[in-house]
């Protein structure tokens, strides 16, 4: 049982999110949901301990309910912060697991919101990172760091291109590298089954340029070969679940 006079939501209070879960609960009431979305994730960024609390409660109500699917998935999405809720998030793991259930399902069915809920599911397993950045491939750029020579490197996978290249703030992107794609036989670990659903799904832009993010590109500048993936999860991984995977 949660003791809600401990969980204090975005302002504060500890008593208005209940209610509100009581609300929803009993009726699809868009004004209901909005305000407890407001109270749970602070301007789509800090969540708090009744974020976590009421993570169970969206969940049970995910199945039926596409306002309490996508709030769960936006609190997880937040996970990684400084929040100082780890032991509340620990708890919630039985519920997490069902949503990635619950989510992998929904994927199944192709829906119009297929990337959000893609998106949801990499941070339901803890893939913050490539749940914060990954786009759907049209228009899709990463930043990183050459690992031989420090030279920043632009990475560009959409209908533009697939190249990397070195960014002027005058001429656009010059030098550029075509990137080497991974066969589906060298993808492993989270970008296999990153590249597998999208297949199981249907989705033939998305698998594609997963099989480029998770290749490999050589550095305009040394001319070095690395991978894409590595060098990018490698700078961008939360520290906070950086922390935490050293503790295990």
């Amino acid at each position: 049982m949660v003791n809600w006079t401990q969980m204090h939501d975005c302002y504060g209070d500890v008593d208005r999110v209940p209610a509100l879960l009581e609300q929803v609960e009993v009726e699809d009431d868009a004004e209901a949901w909005e305000a407890l979305g407001h109270r749970l994730v602070l301007e789509h960024d800090l969540v708090f301990p009744a974020s976590f609390a009421a993570l169970p409660h969206l969940v049970r109500l995910a199945s039926r309910s596409a306002r309490a699917r996508g709030l769960a998935g936006t609190i997880l999405r937040r996970a990684a912060g400084h929040h100082g809720c780890d032991d509340l998030l620990a708890d919630c793991a039985d519920p997490i697991a069902e949503f990635r259930e619950l989510l992998d399902r929904h994927l199944r069915s192709r829906p119009d919101d297929y990337l959000a809920t893609f998106l949801d599911l990499l941070a339901a397993r803890e893939e913050y990172h490539w749940s914060a950045v990954l786009g759907d491939f049209t228009d899709d750029f990463y930043h990183l760091a050459c690992p031989h020579c420090a030279v920043e490197v632009t990475i560009a996978i959409g209908d533009h291109g697939r190249y990397s290249a070195i960014r002027d703030w005058h001429l656009g992107d010059v030098d550029r590298r075509g990137l080497r794609p991974a066969t589906s036989a060298e993808l492993s670990g989270t970008g296999r089954w990153m590249y597998e659903t999208a297949v199981r799904d249907g989705h033939e832009a998305l698998a594609d340029g997963l099989t480029h993010l998770f290749g490999t590109a050589e550095c305009p500048r040394c001319a070095s070969v690395f991978d894409i993936a590595d060098e990018y999860t490698s700078a961008n991984r939360p520290t906070l679940r950086q922390s935490q995977a050293h503790r295990r």
